[in-house]
């Protein structure tokens, strides 16, 4: 019993279907011929390869040229297909190697290919399942042995389980890989030359056919859409398909009226729209166009069906009307005015020193008493160098200094109404002074003459602030460069913070614009932010007569309201007379 076991195992792979007991398909044999002198045949409009030496180094393309009379240049490269024409018969080296051979096309038409048929070119085998790809006319011919390839390389030294059964070649299991060209060598005998007669087999591994029903993708079972009354509606459908050798799908739109499913109407639809999305499924997408949706619409229901030699499948849309969101005024109004608070309340937040500047500059409303304060005007300036050579003072002198001096006296005693004021090129911290004491009477305080010295500056400078009504201060570039300066003018708007009767003026006397002016150390925050909102007015030397006197015109209106006594007006029209 045991030996009749073992006899069993050792005859059964003989009578098995097919003879997939593994790679069981012959290596390459066949008649003798030169290695290097080889004659093959292909049929006219048939893939062709040329043979590859393995001699030669895989890395280099292999190139089989023409040789011999009626060489034309024609060249193939190993390895690479091509469809074979009757011009392209004739002798043919291969470079880099010592393979010669002659390539002779063949007609289809000729009667010595006996019978050819265009079918047995091309096959289709299913994935999953074995397949069988026949040698094209090996039944028309005496010799059933073939030697197969696919590509440039035999199928018996590929690692896949096949066979070959009377020339036929036997794929046990085949696989999306195994489409491509495959080719079918035998060997024959004419006037004495070994021939190698080489045909080609187009393989494409297909699917199984389908098994199932199609798959809507979208609309998915009963979904709602919602549109805009007017407006035109794209109703998509998308449905996923398995292969099908015979085409079969069918992807439509139909309108049920009301809840009725019987009574529906196909819909205009454009052309579909087909993709392979993977190996076994193709995606199909239809879509039906509502060129202007009404409210009859709203009351049908929409099916997409699809459909193939399984079954069918069909997915509906139901429309709504979409409702434009209108935020109620209970709800709106609060929000968008928290929305504005917040805003402002951020603006004021960054801009509050500022807005707290121009409203105390500009719309304060303090009592200016004549009598409450000791000086009418603080005048701070810095004298350049150019003013002092000019002037032939030294820097930081008195401002007293110019009224011995007759000639400038005179220039400046009628600046609004005399020639010599309106084209006056004395600096500004020349002529500011004697305007505002001599012609105009203002109490002025002046650091180097009303201040007692040897006390500390820095409280000099805040009680001279506090004893007058008004500060002027001269710009330019030496006054902001100049650290006692600039303490002046940080103090003024400290005080201006906090006490609204003070006001503030700034002059400048070099109109080069704070934001072109690029002091030594930088400025204090308090300081640049005060000379943006500030009130100012520009003075140039040299100027046109009318800006000058609108200079003066607006100075005038910028100063504190006079209230002097009468024993002052008198002692300055005595002055005026006596001069």
């Amino acid at each position: 019993m045991q030996t009749g076991y073992i006899l069993f195992f050792l005859i059964f792979p003989i009578f098995a279907e097919g003879c997939c007991w593994g790679n069981r398909q012959p290596k390459k044999t066949g008649l003798q011929r030169d290695a290097t002198h080889q004659h093959y045949r292909a049929v006219e409009g048939e893939m062709f390869m040329m043979p590859c030496n393995k001699s030669v180094n895989r890395h280099m393309d292999v190139v089989c040229s023409r040789t011999g009379e009626g060489a034309d240049g024609t060249s193939f490269v190993c390895g690479r297909g091509f469809p074979a024409e009757a011009k392209h018969s004739g002798k043919y080296a291969c470079s880099g190697s010592e393979l010669f051979f002659q390539l002779q096309v063949v007609e289809r038409s000729e009667i010595s290919l006996g019978c050819i048929q265009s079918e047995e070119n091309s096959i289709e085998l299913y994935v999953d399942e074995g397949g069988k790809v026949p040698c094209p006319g090996l039944n028309c011919s005496n010799n059933t042995h073939a030697i197969w390839y696919k590509g440039n390389k035999a199928v018996s030294e590929q690692k896949r389980s096949s066979c070959q059964t009377g020339g036929t070649l036997h794929l046990c299991q085949v696989s999306k890989h195994d489409t491509g060209v495959y080719f079918c060598d035998r060997q024959i005998i004419d006037q004495g030359v070994i021939w190698t007669f080489r045909r080609a087999v187009n393989v494409t591994a297909v699917p199984a056919e389908a098994s199932d029903s199609p798959n809507i993708i979208y609309p998915n079972g009963n979904i709602t859409e919602k549109v805009e009354l007017g407006q035109p509606h794209t109703l998509m459908c998308k449905v996923h398909f398995d292969f099908e050798r015979e085409f079969s799908r069918e992807v439509l739109w139909y309108m049920n009226y009301g809840s009725n499913t019987e009574n529906m109407t196909l819909l205009p639809m454009e052309e579909p729209q087909q993709s392979r999305e993977t190996f076994t499924v193709y995606g199909v997408i239809r879509k039906a166009i509502i060129k202007q949706v009404t409210p009859e619409h709203l009351n049908n229901r929409y099916t997409c069906i699809a459909s193939n030699i399984v079954g069918n499948s069909r997915g509906t849309i139901e429309l709504k009307e979409k409702i434009k969101v209108k935020w109620p005024s209970l709800v709106g109004y609060p929000i968008a005015s928290l929305l504005l608070v917040a805003g402002l309340g951020i603006v004021l937040h960054v801009k509050w020193l500022e807005i707290k500047l121009i409203y105390r500059s500009h719309f304060q409303h303090g009592k200016h008493d004549g009598d409450e304060k000791e000086f009418d005007v603080f005048l701070s300036y810095v004298w350049s160098p150019p003013s002092a050579e000019v002037m032939g003072v030294s820097t930081h002198s008195s401002q007293r200094g110019p009224d011995s001096d007759e000639e400038a006296c005179s220039s400046c005693m009628d600046p609004l109404n005399t020639e010599e004021g309106k084209s006056t090129q004395r600096p500004l911290e020349v002529v500011l002074p004697q305007v505002l004491e001599d012609r105009w009477g203002y109490r002025l305080c002046l650091l180097e003459r009303d201040v007692v010295p040897g006390g500390a500056y820095t409280n000099d400078v805040v009680l001279a602030i506090q004893r007058s009504r008004m500060l002027i201060c001269l710009l330019s570039a030496d006054y902001l460069s100049n650290s006692n300066a600039v303490f002046v003018l940080e103090s003024g708007v400290q005080a201006l913070l906090q006490d609204s009767t003070l006001k503030l003026l700034l002059i400048w006397t070099s109109r080069a614009s704070a934001s072109l002016i690029q002091p030594d150390s930088p400025l204090p925050t308090l300081v640049q932010r005060a000379l943006k909102v500030l009130p100012s007015l520009d003075w140039t030397s040299g100027k046109p007569a009318r800006a000058t006197s609108n200079f003066w015109r607006s100075l005038k209106k910028a100063m504190p309201d006079q209230k002097v006594k009468l024993v002052s007006l008198m002692q300055n029209q005595k002055h005026f007379i006596l001069t």
